[in-house]
């Protein structure tokens, strides 16, 4: 054997730069499902279930080309459980010259191939718009750069929605106004979920990891997700055709009962490259249907906000992990795992999580994220439960969308400000506070909403940080309106929901 081209679980794309000048009568693909990896943190059943599935169909794919896959299931007694060992006893067993593998998008697996015995050959990661060294670049020539920055350079370098003239379609760099729609009672139809047929690696997948890893969180009735690159083509199909042409209006919307709304759910064939973000963009700007401010809305989260998170956690890592601005303490509240709480809102967004591992963008921000950080979880324990409860959920995502823009954790690195909100954000944008016994109009009592009481508390706590904040002036205009006997009162509620969350 010449080469042995490991392939890890989110990097299946048989196109990547770990295939160039791949020999099929020499070469060999090595895939693993080892134990250490599904279980280094708790994690959702679907979750390992759907990188199971996708790495299994990737082999067949693969097999079908004519390339010959050395893979290692979860259930074989010769399988020592561990990335390291399973690479070393797999090296003795082939006896290749030379191992390959594509950058690992988790800087803790990188350390782990660094750290073998034998070198590996490590080669750049062509799946993103941007490299590592030109994030590196633009940050030095940008010292004070925020994701408009980045969002910018990377539209005028690529083209994407730019005209002849170098400047921006339609004149406006972003359509944030129109892109913040609540549900109304004229609201549109939701589009049918696209839910797929479980074939038999699936099916056996699931039977699998409901017997393994049975005292795992979540549901696991069926893997109805894009699992292989055809699947994952057709949910890009469907979200161009269905749901992209009102992304843009509804996509800071909440609705109870409803999970997926206009959202794409592409995040998971994206981050296991099953699909590259040049043709996810390129289906996107292709639609005949969709307004400006829905292709920008959508643009902008694909090369803009994908880009600059991972460029962030490369350049930080591995400090940026207990990063902790706000020196906030507490463990992650029960009711995450279990839903059972009376907040209307965090019992609808986090039962999503539980049976679908999945939420949309706004309940992970404004909704979950914008309860830990007011009641003062630690960011990292944030990241951690974000990783095991949602399917599409890798590291190099989650860590800056967690710790850095949900918790302000690194300081102001991600977000110029704390995403702070109280209960009437989520009473605009939802139809959650109709039916909940908390009011969020009140800040005290038994009845205030927690989201309420937690965000005048928050304000009171950190004002020697954010009081000079420009951004935060209003915020702190209205704190001081509110008398000391009332903060006070605020703090000891604050102080009981810390202890004992409703």
């Amino acid at each position: 054997m010449r080469n042995l081209v490991l392939v890890l679980g989110d990097q299946l794309d048989g196109r990547s730069a770990a295939f160039d000048g791949f020999d099929k009568e020499r070469d060999v693909i090595l895939q693993m499902e080892v134990m250490e990896e599904a279980a280094y943190i708790t994690q959702h059943k679907l979750r390992i279930a759907y990188f199971f599935s996708s790495m299994r169909h990737f082999r067949e794919d693969m097999t079908a080309r004519g390339r010959r896959v050395h893979y290692v299931v979860i259930d074989d007694p010769k399988n020592t459980g561990s990335f390291e060992t399973e690479i070393i006893r797999i090296r003795k067993l082939l006896n290749p010259d030379h191992v390959i593998a594509l950058e690992p998008g988790d800087w803790r697996i990188a350390e782990k191939l660094r750290r073998l015995p034998q070198p590996v050959e490590i080669r750049t990661d062509r799946h993103f718009f941007s490299t590592r060294n030109e994030f590196a670049a633009f940050t030095r020539d940008h010292p004070r750069h925020i994701l408009e920055t980045f969002y910018r350079y990377m539209r005028r370098r690529t083209g994407v929605l730019m005209d002849k003239a170098g400047k921006p379609v339609g004149s406006a760099w972003n359509y944030d106004e129109q892109n913040r729609k609540p549900f109304g009672k004229h609201a549109p139809a939701i589009p049918a979920v696209l839910a797929f047929k479980m074939d038999p690696i699936s099916t056996e997948v699931r039977d699998v990891v409901s017997r393994r890893f049975a005292s795992s969180p979540g549901k696991l009735d069926t893997i109805d997700l894009p699992v292989s690159r055809a699947q994952a083509l057709e949910q890009l199909e469907d979200f161009v055709c269905n749901r992209l042409p009102l992304f843009g209006t509804y996509q800071d919307a909440m609705r109870n009962g409803e999970p997926f709304l206009y959202h794409s759910r592409l995040s998971g064939p994206l981050n296991l490259h099953l699909l590259t973000p040049a043709e996810v963009i390129d289906a996107a700007l292709k639609s005949p249907d969709a307004p400006l401010n829905a292709l920008e809305g959508f643009v902008r989260q694909i090369l803009g906000w994908r880009e600059y998170v991972r460029g962030i956690y490369w350049q930080r890592m591995p400090h940026y992990a207990d990063e902790n601005a706000l020196e906030a303490q507490l463990r992650m509240p029960r009711f995450f795992w279990t839903a059972e709480t009376d907040m209307r809102c965090l019992a609808d967004a986090i039962s999503h999580t539980i049976n679908h591992a999945y939420a949309h963008h706004i309940e992970r921000l404004m909704v979950m994220g914008l309860f830990a950080m007011l009641l003062g979880v630690a960011p990292y324990e944030v990241h951690r439960w974000h990783m095991s409860m949602f399917w599409d959920a890798v590291d190099w995502v989650s860590l800056p969308n967690t710790l850095g823009m949900s918790q302000y954790g690194d300081g102001g690195v991600m977000g110029t400000k704390p995403y702070a909100a109280s209960g009437a954000y989520i009473n605009r944008m939802s139809d959650h506070c109709k039916g909940c016994r908390f009011d969020p109009k009140k800040s005290v009592g038994d009845d205030a909403c927690p989201f309420t009481t937690l965000y005048w508390n928050f304000l009171a706590k950190h004002r020697k940080r954010f009081t000079s904040n420009g951004r935060m002036r209003n915020q702190y205009l209205n704190l001081d309106r509110k008398s000391a006997e009332e903060l006070r009162a605020v703090r000891r509620r604050a102080d009981l929901l810390a202890a004992k969350p409703p």
